[in-house]
């Protein structure tokens, strides 16, 4: 069994609707799982009449009665929504679901986090200084040693940098940085994805790579140094002319994929997985997974979301968790 517990996220987007639409998911197969909702009542009410969820439920506000037989929902306070639109109160119940949530798992009541979207801009109205999820978690174990890794069967991808303006990336690229990310993302694919041996690659930053220095030397001054040191102990190739790689589709040869900044990767990443990708912090103690788009407020409320990311962010979860009890048995019984 492996207990989970998902956050409702921004209550004016569509965190709680796609989560509802999984729970029925979930709960329809046969669930040996502990499924967990940090959400304010009225809203999970809401959104269980709107996508007509048949499934048992238990108001929870005690964590030692969670059942596998049921949703536990915990209690979050009411609280009035505006849909479409960040505000000030609903970043703070956004905010008061993942610390709820972080509770749990710290005092061993639940195992994975599966975060529904938030907004930066709603977070930014109640006065929350975390530009996401992934800085929040980091500091909750103070872990400066952490990745956005983007997942799905197509394509496994790192950043680099995360939310950074374009205007400050170029300052960021150190060589120092890239190894670690570099052995990060190789033992987060050994151990996490138990991919034995991944064959790694690392883009560029510049168009053409650089083209030798015409065009830029971070990578013939610090990408490719960086992955030189790194050769002989890991399967590591780079750095690849960014837009070639994705459009000659060379990232099928590889297990995993280091990019410079985000839309290097989102935007391939979503153009090939949209309604499928999912979002791992690697490098935590605390496995969260969590779907790849955003709080969609445009379809808010008119039970149109796609549920399909929040539910391979589930699985992968699981997935995940037990890789990791899977290794550590290895690694005792050696």
């Amino acid at each position: 069994m492996t207990r989970i517990v998902f956050t409702c996220g921004d209550v004016n987007g569509i965190g709680p609707e796609i989560a509802v639409k999984a729970f029925k998911k979930i709960l329809k197969s046969k669930n040996t799982n502990q499924i967990i909702f940090a959400c304010p009542k009225n809203v999970f009410e809401y959104y269980y009449k709107l996508t007509d969820a048949k499934f048992k439920f238990k108001i929870v506000d005690n964590q030692s009665s969670f059942s596998t037989s049921y949703l536990n929902v915990l209690l979050l306070p009411d609280t009035k929504t505006k849909l479409g639109y960040p505000t000030k109160v609903s970043g703070k119940i956004a905010y008061h679901s993942i610390i709820k949530s972080l509770e749990l798992i710290d005092n061993n009541f639940a195992d994975v986090l599966v975060t529904s979207p938030i907004s930066k801009e709603a977070f930014s109205l109640a006065e929350i200084d975390f530009p996401g999820h992934t800085e929040l978690l980091a500091k909750h174990e103070n872990n400066n040693n952490y990745m956005m890794l983007f997942l799905s069967e197509k394509i496994k991808a790192g950043l680099l940098t995360i939310h950074s303006p374009i205007s400050k990336i170029s300052r960021l690229i150190k060589k120092d940085k890239i190894i670690k990310a570099i052995e990060l993302i190789n033992l987060t694919a050994r151990k996490d994805l138990m991919i034995e041996n991944p064959k790694i690659a690392v883009l560029g930053l510049n168009p053409h790579a650089g083209e030798n220095g015409l065009i830029g030397n971070e990578e013939t001054e610090i990408i490719a140094p960086a992955i030189k040191s790194l050769q002989k102990r890991f399967d590591v190739s780079g750095p690849f002319v960014p837009d070639a790689f994705w459009g000659n589709k060379t990232y099928k040869k590889f297990d995993m994929i280091l990019g410079m900044y985000h839309d290097q990767i989102l935007i391939p990443f979503k153009l090939l997985n949209f309604n499928n990708g999912v979002n791992f912090t690697a490098g935590l103690k605390l496995i969260r997974t969590s779907p790849d788009h955003g709080t969609a407020y445009d379809i808010a409320g008119l039970n149109k979301a796609d549920e399909s990311s929040i539910l391979q962010s589930y699985k992968y979860a699981i997935k995940i968790f037990q890789n990791r009890n899977r290794s550590i048995a290895e690694s005792k019984s050696n």
